[in-house]
Formats: structure tokens, sequence, C-alpha cells
């Protein structure tokens, strides 16, 4: 389950929201002549990754930012500049493009954090953009809890796109973050969750400030939870369930 659209158009261009997904695309061009061979993207890894024993031991804090623009491979990079598509465009619109960009550097730079906390003495290196997408997410959450969402269910062989609120899909997804943190140790698995949760706490936080100022609560009351604007209308596109035929 993924989404691949929110019905939440952005009402001014969101430039900062392009100028990161380049600068994603063109780390991962400069990093695969090395992610090829294993000394070389452990050298590069050790030099550019968020490593907690190094932030902890020898204040090597370059990582913290420098983590958040290198990805592990194509469908790493690929998920996470969808998930900034649909998300970042609609805060960017409410934050201002500077803004936008200091919002979603700081997310990252928390959710680094969170991770160092998480399991300080470890040595496994940690990158890609996540952690700071959380934070998108996040914000994404506090100012429009029922902007609708559409999410791609596949199950074997059970293709279909359902529409359902963002609160809906966030909160899932915060929840297996804490769910999967709990469970599964910092440096196992490949991913780092409490990074991602900690993005997304994060996001919330910095995100209060624009939600207090259209209002609070009184600005949920307004809206009904939904964009202050018409949300975007799609003509029905639910992909066909492929059925086995029988012999």
């Amino acid at each position: 389950m993924f989404p691949i659209r929110d019905h939440n158009p952005s009402l001014r261009t969101p430039f900062v929201v392009y100028a990161l997904i380049a600068a994603n695309i063109a780390v991962f061009m400069v990093e695969l002549p090395y992610l090829g061979d294993e000394r070389s993207a452990s050298i590069l890894f050790r030099d550019w990754a968020l490593i907690p024993a190094a932030v902890t031991q020898s204040g090597a804090l370059q990582g913290i930012f420098t983590s958040m623009f290198l990805h592990a491979g194509l469908l790493h990079l690929a998920g996470n500049m969808l998930f900034l598509w649909i998300f970042g465009d609609n805060m960017e619109d409410q934050l201002g493009h500077l803004g936008f960009l200091i919002f979603y550097l700081a997310c990252g730079a928390l959710a680094a954090i969170a991770h160092v906390a998480a399991d300080p003495l470890s040595v496994v290196p940690t990158v890609g953009a996540s952690g700071a997408i959380g934070g998108v997410m996040g914000g994404y959450l506090l100012l429009f809890p029922r902007a609708k969402v559409d999410i791609l269910v596949i199950f074997i062989i059970f293709f279909r796109i359902f529409t359902i609120p963002a609160f809906v899909m966030l909160g899932i997804w915060f929840a297996l973050q804490i769910f999967s943190g709990i469970s599964v140790s910092a440096a196992s698995g490949g991913v780092a969750y409490w990074a991602h949760a900690g993005g997304f706490i994060a996001g919330i936080v910095f995100a209060l400030p624009a939600w207090l100022r259209r209002g609070a609560r009184g600005y949920w009351q307004e809206t009904d939870g939904h964009p202050p604007h018409p949300e975007a209308a799609y003509s029905p596109s639910n992909i066909p369930i492929i059925r086995r035929r029988r012999r």
C-alpha cells in the first residue's frame, strides 16, 4: 500500500520541491559508480553517511545533513521522491519557499538525531531523505488531516486504487514506524524506523506556528480538516482486477 497522489493542488509552483528532487537525483547519479563496488561504497558511506558512533564518539556531524541526500539504490530514491512529490508541494505552499526549505532540513536533522539517540553506538551507515520527508508528512497531517489521498493497494494479483483521508494513511504509516522501531533493532532490518518517527514528530512541531496562525482548532473547524481551497477532482482510475483463468 503506497500513495500515488493527493487531491490537494498547490496554489504556487513548488520550486523548492523541484530543486530537492533534482538535488537528490543528481547526488544519486554521482553515487552510482561507487554503488557497484562494495569497497568504494563503504568508503563513500563512511565519509558522508550518518554513523551514530561517529557522531557520539568523535563528533562527526556532517553526516546529519549529507546523509539525507544519499540513497542506497534506485527504489530507495524513487520511493522517497514519490512521497516528497505528493506531500511536499502543499507544505511549500503553506510555508513559503524559504520557510519550507528550512523546515525540510530541520526535520531531516531532527530525524538523524532521533536515529542516533535510538542506537548511539551503531557503526551501521544510514542514508536517505525519508527522515526529512517524514517531517513533511507530519506537517501535512497537522494542516490537512482530511485531505483525500489515493493509495494503490497490491495484494498478489489484486491491484486497486482507493481514496482515503490523509490522517488514515499517515496515521498507519507512523504507527508502523513506532511498532517496527520497538520490534526491530535500529541496526538491523535496513530501515531507520526511529529516524522516520522522529522526523514525523518534528514536522508536526515545526508546522505548529503555521497551524496556530491560521486559527488552530478554528482552522480545522472552518475547513473540516480539508484543504482551504477546492480539491482536485479525478476521474475514476481503479486498476482492474486481474483474475486467474480456470482451466
